[in-house]
């Protein structure tokens, strides 16, 4: 046992098996589940993180039957032939000392396909399709292929099954009169609504019997209007746990929810004083979830009564060695989450593979091995962005002497300034983990050097690597030299004061950045539960049904009035991400920011700017700004190329430094780690 982390590594007694520790691999679609051709490749996944003593993972949404599909041909579980498929994951995590339970999942009206199905045919708002409104027997039959479904989990060596009963799909759209009009035995009263739920779990417990693991994720805050009351969860919680459940998970929100739940700008653990309300009605085991991404926020739930178990799902894409180093006391080692869904949820929405953001190998174990090098070379990285650090930490893993060159007293590059961000603090995780790399891996880092051609040829490196990142792009504008213009590095690296209005130029994920940090006084609503509870208008839903107490998120006051500005017609911040764009658009709307599209701009001067919209005179107008601050773009910084290129010698370039554009620490990281492996 930990004597760092005591209740972490405490086991779970669950009378017929014993979980190892008290973490769980919560399930995390990662888009292998939907093809058979990446089973092997799952079962890397798979087997890593059991190798590295998570106590039980719980696979992606697998569907019990076509009607149940998130999309069309994703994955399902209903006859032998997947069973016999299965049996690679079973047994890899047995092998490696796990244990490892099939999600079942019925996205109901989520489904995005013509043959979604539903309590009532109710559109959902993120399907363009209507489902189809089952009828009873219809609803019966849904039953039976939960049960097959789960029968099948156990011939295929599966410890146990999770019943997807939360995030609002197929089970939570039966419990609430928002999605249930039903006039029959499965809608009206609060016993009809739950009826689908409980007979599924009781059914399924009576055909796998006693001793297999029968977890139900329960929604405990919906958050959407005319959800699920707390009387109704605890009566549900009861229900379920005398029907048979073993453990019962939470959930938080459905998907349709314009509250976010995961995102970076979520706090720590933000959802844990419900399962704390509810751990005090039931008896069975109880699990958080939901932004908890580091061993001692893990510890502190526990510790404190809120729950038995914690669920983690992106921390395991991070870092699949997180519980054995939690477990070694090496709480520095670990890769943390930060919670930017930019290569998991995004890629999952954009029919891609997922993948981590700080761990490219996620989901691409097979693919990417860091084997040790057969030629040691003697390698130069110049430029300490994620870039450099993810390309230098991994050529010195595979062998190399690699010098690190950085012309800045940091590492990190722009992570320094995304790190002051309102909602983005956990990216200094990020840089601590990076430096902590250069340390364990051996790098040789070189801070406060300014390196050209002619001192990396006298050094006689055998490789050299450009990775220099970008520079601002300077827009065309009459004024530019003013003093009332500022570029983002003026801002976020320097901290230079700005005034109490603000024209932002460029609306991309800078401008959105800039923007925000402007727009917030310290300290951030992310590191005050209390302050970001109220920003969203959650209350508790004991006293508020669903967890709304008010139909829109609050209004907040900002320090500076603002106007974002681009040039395009098109949506403000179309290019952020599926998953977390919305949220951004959401929070400066509500701080009062001007969002400005199809803008020209004319002139800098005392005056301020003068923008045009439209044609004729009327189109041009002047906006009263103390400040204008240049958010429009990037250019690759690489002088170093021309110069180092020979015939017999050319440098590799990577990052900003290869491609400029909106800044994109994901591919950086990616492309660096890769190159590494070549060399």
């Amino acid at each position: 046992m930990s004597e760092t982390y005591p209740h972490i590594f405490t086991p779970l007694d669950l009378g017929f098996t014993t979980l190892k520790n008290r973490i769980i691999m919560g399930s995390m679609h990662t888009g292998l589940e939907d093809n058979s051709g990446n089973f092997s490749r799952l079962t890397q996944y798979f087997r890593e993180r059991a190798e590295n003593d998570v106590a039980l993972i719980v696979t992606g949404g697998f569907a019990p039957n076509f009607a149940a599909w998130v999309k069309p041909f994703s994955g399902r579980v209903t006859n032998r032939t997947h069973v016999q498929r299965h049996t690679q994951f079973t047994n890899a995590v047995h092998e490696a000392g796990g244990k490892i339970a099939l999600q079942i999942l019925h996205a109901g009206r989520y489904g995005y396909h013509p043959f979604a199905v539903a309590p009532s045919a109710i559109k959902s708002p993120i399907s363009p399709f209507r489902p189809w409104a089952l009828s009873d027997r219809g609803v019966r039959n849904q039953i039976k292929h939960f049960v097959r479904c789960a029968t099948l989990a156990r011939e295929a060596g599966y410890d146990g099954v999770e019943i997807m009963g939360s995030e609002g799909y197929l089970i939570n759209q039966f419990l609430v009169k928002r999605t249930n009009k039903r006039q029959d035995d499965w809608g009206g009263s609060l016993e009809n609504r739950m009826r689908f739920a409980i007979e599924i779990v009781k059914q399924t417990r009576a055909a796998v019997g006693p001793d297999f693991i029968l977890i139900y994720r329960l929604s405990l805050i919906d958050l959407v209007p005319d959800g699920q009351s707390w009387e109704e969860i605890v009566t549900l919680a009861n229900r379920l746990e005398e029907a048979g459940v073993t453990i019962i998970n939470s959930g938080i929100g459905w998907h349709e929810a314009r509250i976010p739940t995961i995102a970076t700008s979520v706090p720590r653990r933000a959802f844990t004083w419900l399962t704390k309300k509810l751990k005090q009605e039931i008896t069975v085991p109880l699990v958080a979830s939901n932004r908890i991404n580091m061993p001692e926020v893990a510890e502190n739930v526990l510790e404190d009564g809120s729950a038995d178990l914690i669920s983690m799902a992106r921390p395991f894409l991070a870092d699949p060695a997180f519980v054995r180093k939690a477990k070694a006391n090496k709480r520095e080692d670990i890769n943390t989450c930060i919670a930017c869904n930019q290569a998991c949820l995004d890629h999952v929405f954009e029919q891609k593979i997922a993948s981590c953001l700080v761990n490219p190998r996620a989901c691409h174990e097979t693919e990417i091995q860091i084997n040790p090098a057969a030629t040691i070379k003697r390698i130069a990285v110049v430029g300490a962005g994620p870039a450099g650090i993810s390309c230098s930490t991994t050529l010195a893993e595979r062998g190399h002497d690699v010098h690190l060159f950085e012309k800045d007293a940091l590492i990190g590059g722009q992570l320094n300034m995304a790190k002051k961000i309102p909602g983005k603090e956990e990216f200094s995780e990020m840089l601590r983990y990076f430096t902590q790399r250069i340390k364990t891996t051996g790098v040789q880092l070189h801070l406060n050097t300014v390196v050209d051609a002619a001192s990396l040829k006298q050094q006689d490196f055998d490789e050299i690597i450009i990775a220099t990142g970008v520079v601002p792009r300077v827009p065309a504008i009459a004024g530019l030299d003013h003093p009332k213009v500022l570029s983002y590095i003026d801002v976020l690296r320097h901290e230079k004061p700005v005034g109490g209005k603000v024209a932002i130029i460029g609306a991309g994920g800078i401008g959105f950045d800039v923007a925000e940090y402007i727009s917030e006084e310290p300290p951030s609503s992310t590191l005050d539960l209390e302050s970001w509870l109220e920003e969203w208008g959650i209350a508790d839903p004991e006293d508020f049904r669903s967890g709304l107490y008010k139909p829109q998120p609050k209004q907040l006051d900002s320090p500076r009035e603002i106007y974002m500005m681009q040039r395009k017609s098109e949506k403000m911040g179309k290019g952020l991400g599926k998953t977390t764009g919305w949220i951004h658009r959401t929070t400066l709307k509500k701080r009062g920011v001007h969002m400005l599209r199809g803008v020209r701009y004319e002139e800098i001067s005392d005056r301020g700017i003068r923008i045009r919209q439209g044609d004729g005179v009327e189109g041009s107008k002047w906006l009263d700004v103390d400040h204008v601050i240049l958010c429009s773009g990037q250019l690759s910084l690489n002088d170093l190329t021309p110069d180092l290129t020979t015939d017999h010698y050319t440098p590799h370039v990577i990052g900003g430094a290869w491609k400029a554009g909106e800044l994109d620490a994901k591919f950086a990281i990616d492309q660096g780690t890769r190159l590494a492996l070549t060399l």
